[in-house]
């Protein structure tokens, strides 16, 4: 046995990572993807506003950003463990304070900055870290693309689930109960426990983590990255909020929206997890603006078209398609640009973008509604952002970036 192989700790199996992963993954983005089912019963029975609760759930997405980068250091720093399990217990927490909140303030703190904060160490970036650093490269993209199927999976299952309780049990009790279902996430972090972090071979690293921060945010694929992730942000949480009391304002039922959104998280196992088999083939940059641009075409033609529970299940099987497809590839670009020392940092990063443009999406929605009636403002933004964030992704370079030996600095654009 050669020496380096000696010193070098035993990775986790690709079945485990991806097994306990997905299920992270499923239980903490399918919760999150049903927050619009609770905008009207809360809004109701408290007497607020809807935009005292869309801009909760804005500072959830700008919380979950913020944090989202310093669970990606310390993920990076002492292992994924402590940070999963730590985020599920916030996670629950948040559940209970937004079921017991009496003010919208204490709502914003519980459903804002609480479970924004669990969200940061239970989903993408620390999971996408644990993939990178134990599946290799070749596969990288696709076992990314799993593990974003495997978020949709969740929206399909827990968003009806969610629609039952509230319902059955009322919409206090309905969190009640998610806030204890999320607990689960705790034991199966210990899937993702790596030995390389267990203290007893400490990991050899090229970068200080100011040195590869400072590398990322002075590459221009880098900014791109982060200028196209805001979009993405705006779009989805914009409509996974705001689109069951736009269809109950065009006199659809509640059914009609619970369907929706449990269809975009059924077609969008298929297409995150396409997005992650074609990132292996060809330009992830293509495969980024091709998602964009669609997605903008695809709200146009929805918001033309005569309304219809049809419609709305069309526009949300193929919205589904592309609704989390961007996260494998944007994440792959980051592995291969930047290397996998720093990556659920550096994947915090672009999230944190993403997230600020979730705040804008989310918050945006309810301010212009409860002054214009409508959302009609918000859907035009929607459809130009998405050309924008087609437009910057193209000149994305994929290839790994070269570094001077010892200064770790980026050399060329």
């Amino acid at each position: 046995m050669t020496s380096s192989a000696l010193s070098s700790p035993p990775k986790l199996s690709m079945l485990q990572v991806l097994a306990c992963g997905a299920a992270i993954v499923t239980l903490s983005m399918g919760i999150r993807h049903g927050f619009g089912l609770w905008l009207q019963p809360i809004t109701q029975a408290q007497g607020w506003t809807r935009e005292s609760f869309a801009f909760a759930i804005a500072v959830q997405n700008l919380s979950w950003g913020i944090f989202g980068i310093f669970a990606g250091m310390v993920a990076d720093r002492f292992g994924a463990f402590r940070v999963i399990a730590g985020g599920a217990l916030l996670y629950a927490l948040g559940l209970a304070g937004m079921a017991l909140s009496p003010t919208p303030f204490l709502f914003t703190l519980t459903a804002g900055v609480l479970i924004g904060a669990a969200q940061a160490g239970t989903t993408y970036a620390v999971i996408y870290g644990v993939i990178g650093r134990n599946i290799s490269a070749d596969r990288r993209s696709w076992a990314m693309g799993v593990a974003a199927a495997a978020g949709s999976f969740g929206q399909f299952l827990m968003v009806p689930t969610e629609g039952f309780l509230i319902s059955s049990l009322g919409w206090k009790t309905a969190l009640l109960v998610l806030g204890g279902a999320v607990l689960l996430i705790a034991p199966l972090a210990l899937g993702l426990r790596e030995t390389s972090f267990a203290g007893a071979t400490p990991l050899k690293r090229d970068q200080s983590i100011g040195q590869a921060l400072r590398e990322a945010l002075k590459y221009p694929s880098f900014q791109l990255l982060m200028a196209g992730y805001f979009v993405c942000g705006f779009q989805v949480v914009f409509i996974g909020v705001h689109m069951p009391s736009y269809l109950k304002d065009k006199g659809l039922s509640p059914q009609v929206a619970g369907y929706a959104l449990a269809l975009i998280g059924l077609f969008n196992v298929f297409g995150t997890y396409a997005a992650g088999v074609l990132g292996q083939k060809i330009a992830k940059r293509k495969i980024l603006a091709t998602i964009y641009f669609s997605r903008a075409i695809v709200i146009a033609v929805f918001l033309a078209a005569p309304i219809s529970p049809a419609s709305v299940y069309v526009f949300s099987s193929l919205m589904g398609l592309l609704w989390l497809s961007t996260i494998p590839p944007t994440n792959a670009v980051v592995a291969q640009i930047f290397g996998i020392q720093h990556m659920s940092m550096l994947s915090g990063f672009i999230f944190f973008s993403h997230q600020i443009g979730s705040f804008m999406g989310v918050w945006l929605g309810g301010f212009l509604y409860d002054r214009t009636g409508s959302y009609d403002i918000v859907w035009y933004i929607a459809i130009a952002l998405g050309v924008l964030a087609a437009l910057v992704n193209l000149p994305v370079r994929e290839t790994p970036i070269l570094r001077p030996r010892a200064a770790g600095l980026p050399q060329g654009v």
